[in-house]
């Protein structure tokens, strides 16, 4: 590595990203996202299938993951700078609110699990480190496989109900009890299907500081990782 690196990993709901993000504005460091990169290629590969007349419900086997890069190459998918982080494009037009969509978070994870897609993605964080940039990088495998190396290695929880609420309030909805048990149902599927996955599953790094952020704030929760950062990045 050249740049430093602060990792985050979690599960979904966790806060990483948005975690991620203030810590790096406080660090100064840029903030990768590599669930962005995930969620751009499943984009893609729904995008590609409609062109093509294809099914858009399991695009993994519809297309293929070689057919799904090229296309990612073909539209430019990439991350590009937006002051604090990078954020996803896709055809020279910024993404992350189509990223979002319930169509690519209910094949994300599919996505994800690919080896070759991994290595795509792993292979462009990678680069940006290795031209010198400081970052905190959030998601799932990130202290484990993508920077095993990284100066600081976080690893994110909250209890299913607090994370389930997080969810539901990011949608604008109401934590009725029925939804967040709903919630907390496909948040727990979503952690099983990652945990399990033969290629970089979902499990903390040995060395990574646990934080359970279920009764903190979320000042309280940035100010924790802040405060291990600081002292290894001031004795670089």
């Amino acid at each position: 590595m050249s740049g430093g690196v602060v990792a985050i990993d979690g599960p979904s709901a966790s806060g990483k990203s948005s975690t991620a993000r203030a810590v790096a504005e406080a660090l100064g460091f840029a903030h990768l996202d590599s669930g962005s990169l995930y969620r751009g290629v499943t984009l893609v590969a729904i995008r590609e299938a409609t062109r093509r007349g294809l099914d858009q419900t399991r695009v993994v086997d519809t297309l293929g993951p070689e057919a799904i890069l090229r296309a990612a190459e073909d539209r430019g998918l990439m991350l590009q700078s937006d002051g604090v982080g990078f954020a996803a494009y896709l055809e020279g037009e910024p993404a992350e609110e189509a990223l979002r969509s319930a169509e690519v978070t209910a094949q994300v994870s599919a996505i994800a699990a690919i080896p070759v897609v991994r290595e795509w993605v792993n292979s462009r964080l990678r680069a940006m480190v290795r031209a010198g940039q400081d970052v905190v990088v959030d998601g799932r495998d990130i202290g484990t496989v993508v920077f095993p190396d990284a100066d600081l290695k976080v690893f994110l929880t909250a209890s299913p109900q607090a994370r389930a609420g997080r969810r539901i309030s990011q949608r604008g909805l109401a934590a009725h009890p029925e939804h967040l048990d709903a919630e907390a149902a496909a948040l727990a599927a979503r952690d099983h299907a990652d945990s399990t996955r033969p290629v970089a599953p979902l499990k903390p790094a040995r060395d990574a500081i646990h934080l359970d952020t279920t009764s903190m704030d979320f000042a309280e929760q940035v100010r924790f990782i802040v405060d291990r950062a600081l002292p290894i990045f001031d004795r670089r």
